[in-house]
């Protein structure tokens, strides 16, 4: 229940986004491709988390009521209260390693594909009302579409190449028609008013009339660009472990690399940590109530993943060795969970 209710939680922006698609005109089927694709990546947190509020709310409530007391009156040592929970922690590791290590990274990048097919195969999409488009030196911004092609209230920049808007093109309707073979975007726009800015005297723009204007936008030059390497994030393990054998063969600075293989296995490890954390601590505390189970899971959670952000941010300074940073949040943890446990055993 921990896993499903924190995940359908984190997923909330990503919600937006395939909201955002169908308003677009995107069929359901690749918004539901997308909202998959990057699944993934949200529960390689969310498994973790989840694991430590379930410890923190069931050991809570035992303690609570005196059944680990009972338990061990009973002859039953820690150890074997907490070895079921023991094997599914470790049975969540191994599979919140293979999210991080090839699973994640794969989905992700094709979640990033998906994006651009999208915009290839509905290129009327891409103009959403209310929000600027940019294409090459264009800047589009329309207000309504009406229909399936005409759209209302358009304003088209159109930048020079020092960045300086040389026209500034406005409608109050038009109508888009695409070219797919070509992969160019057509629109037509009527009774059009254009201000054109001379380089010579800019402050007296010319201002012309027109009943009928068209201009295309070849959208597919931007989605068809083609990429030679993936980003570190999106490398699986052989990828980005056969990288960094490269990179340093060739003498170029790997830590970049490095943060990121050893940011995946420290959260793929992560449920450890919080087990070991958050078992005795939740016994020591004893209490009923969820909304304090709930409280200590979600501190220490900000705090681990805080550590772990922060270490990530030194990517830019490998004289602090942020690869090996990375393990502190672990490591601290599974020393005073060692350490508590066995406290309570001695009790």
């Amino acid at each position: 229940m921990s896993i499903g209710i924190l995940t359908f939680g984190m997923m909330g922006a990503r919600l937006i986004k395939v909201f955002e698609f169908l308003s677009r005109g995107v069929p359901i089927t690749v918004a539901l491709k997308f909202f998959l694709y990057i699944s993934p990546l949200v529960l390689t947190l969310s498994i973790p988390w989840a694991a430590l509020v379930t410890i923190m709310l069931i050991f809570g409530r035992m303690s609570a009521d005196s059944e680990i007391t009972a338990m061990r009156a009973c002859g039953i040592s820690i150890l074997q209260i907490i070895s079921p929970i023991i094997i599914i922690i470790f049975i969540l590791t191994c599979f919140c390693l293979y999210l991080q290590l090839e699973l994640s990274p794969i989905c992700t990048y094709k979640a990033r594909g998906l994006l651009a097919k999208v915009g290839v195969d509905q290129p009327l999409s891409i103009l959403e009302p209310g929000r600027p488009v940019e294409f090459e030196n264009n800047h589009i911004y329309i207000d309504d579409k009406v229909g399936e092609n005409g759209i209302k209230d358009i304003q088209l920049f159109r930048m020079g190449r020092t960045g300086r808007v040389e026209e500034d093109i406005t409608a109050a309707e038009g109508r888009i028609e695409t070219d797919k073979e070509k992969q160019l975007l057509n629109i037509i726009l009527y009774n059009a008013t254009v201000v054109s800015f001379s380089r010579s005297d800019s402050n007296h723009p010319a201002r012309t009339f027109s009943k009928q204007m068209t201009f295309s936008i070849d959208y597919g030059t931007n989605f068809n660009k083609i990429k030679i390497g993936k980003e570190v994030n999106y490398l699986s393990f052989k990828e980005i472990f056969g990288r960094a054998v490269l990179d340093k063969r060739r003498g170029i600075d790997t830590t970049k690399i490095e943060v990121e293989l050893n940011q995946r296995i420290a959260l793929a490890l992560s449920p450890i940590a919080f087990m070991l954390l958050g078992m005795p601590l939740a016994i020591r505390t004893s209490r009923r109530e969820t909304s304090i189970g709930l409280f200590l899971s979600v501190a220490l959670a900000g705090v681990y993943f805080s550590l772990v952000m922060v270490c990530d941010a030194l990517t830019s300074y490998p004289q602090y060795h942020p690869q090996m940073l990375l393990w502190i949040p672990n490591v601290v943890f599974q020393i005073f969970g060692v350490v508590f446990i066995a406290r309570i055993a001695r009790r």
